[in-house]
């Protein structure tokens, strides 16, 4: 495939690193400084974009209009959803979005609803979710962390919300660290007077979530709707 990159960070330059390696090519590389005229657009079969909340509505609008199937990253724009998906089925194009690439994290996701499952019936523990990332995390508390929060409140019916450092009993509590040159750890504890009992997945770098990305640029290309990281370990299943 032939794959344009809207964000070169870190993340970007590990994505491409996998990419590559996957025998894939890239032929476009846009950051701030770029000029998104300056593209040979025809030529790209994929895009993945991963910048920031405020541009990636824009830029899946501008991808679906150029019918490039779009893979997207980046989080906190969620407010947004409605409005672009509509943009890219009526494009007749391709979106997929997912709070967190990395497989790891995505079987995570259901070790969490496994256990909130279970644990819904137990009114004695508390639930508290934490997470940890790098200084330039721009969103707190992380997409991933809302994702779990969100799964979770869906299955227990003892809560109705989360906030950070929450002190009310139907809210609950998030706990965001920003520390340097930490990819991301996401931890779930559910504490009573007795025991606790806590699950957890730690990145030990990028590679997990630049691997993700790419095979989701695999599975989107070619493909017209929207879809998120679930359809494409449906996919290799």
């Amino acid at each position: 495939m032939n794959i344009a990159l809207l964000g070169y960070g870190k993340m970007g330059i590990a994505i491409e690193t996998l990419a590559l390696e996957r025998g894939h090519h890239i032929l476009a590389k846009i950051n701030s400084k770029t000029d998104l005229g300056s593209v040979e657009w025809s030529s790209i079969d994929v895009c993945i974009e991963f910048t920031r909340p405020e541009l990636a509505p824009k830029h899946i609008a501008f991808c679906a209009k150029k019918q490039i199937p779009v893979v997207v990253g980046t989080t906190a724009w969620s407010a947004h959803l409605d409005e672009v998906t509509s943009i890219v089925k009526q494009h007749n194009s391709a979106l997929l979005y997912a709070s967190n690439f990395s497989v790891g994290v995505n079987l995570f996701f259901e070790l969490n609803r496994q256990l909130a499952r279970l644990m819904q019936k137990h009114e004695a523990y508390r639930i508290q979710v934490e997470e940890t990332h790098h200084v330039q995390k721009l969103d707190a508390p992380s997409g991933t962390a809302v994702s779990l929060l969100e799964d979770i409140l869906q299955i227990n019916p003892h809560y109705n919300s989360w906030a950070l450092n929450a002190n009310r009993n139907e809210q609950i509590p998030v706990v965001a660290h920003r520390i340097p040159d930490v990819p991301g750890t996401h931890g779930i504890s559910y504490h009573s007077d007795i025991d606790s009992i806590r699950i957890e997945h730690v990145a030990h770098n990028r590679k997990g979530f630049a691997l993700g990305a790419v095979l989701a640029a695999e599975f989107i290309y070619q493909r017209k709707g929207i879809f998120t990281m679930s359809d494409v370990l449906k996919s290799s299943l």
